[in-house]
């Protein structure tokens, strides 16, 4: 899987990482729900650390991204009209 956060870099994840990122993205989910800013903040941080975890994909690799990150600086009302019932990362 391909993940890239905007305004950063992609980041290629393997199948076994995706087990970590659906549980970061709904610990994200869960903190955006409750409507705490800093519990926000700190899940979507951990998720995009998570991310950069990855094998960054090089520049001039043209392969398209499985899923996009808004930048880290993602407010929570803008994470409220990003975000879905169902999270940023797909099933």
């Amino acid at each position: 899987m391909i993940v890239r956060i905007s305004g950063e870099d992609q980041y290629r994840l393997d199948s076994d990482h995706e087990p970590g990122l659906h549980e970061l993205d709904g610990e994200v989910l869960a903190a955006l729900e409750s409507g705490d800013e800093s519990a926000f903040h700190a899940a979507y941080e951990r998720l995009l650390d998570f991310v950069r975890e990855g094998a960054r994909v090089a520049d001039d690799d043209l392969e398209p991204s499985d899923v996009i990150l808004p930048p880290s600086d993602l407010s929570l009302a803008e994470a409220g009209r990003e975000f879905t019932g169902e999270g940023l990362i797909p099933e």
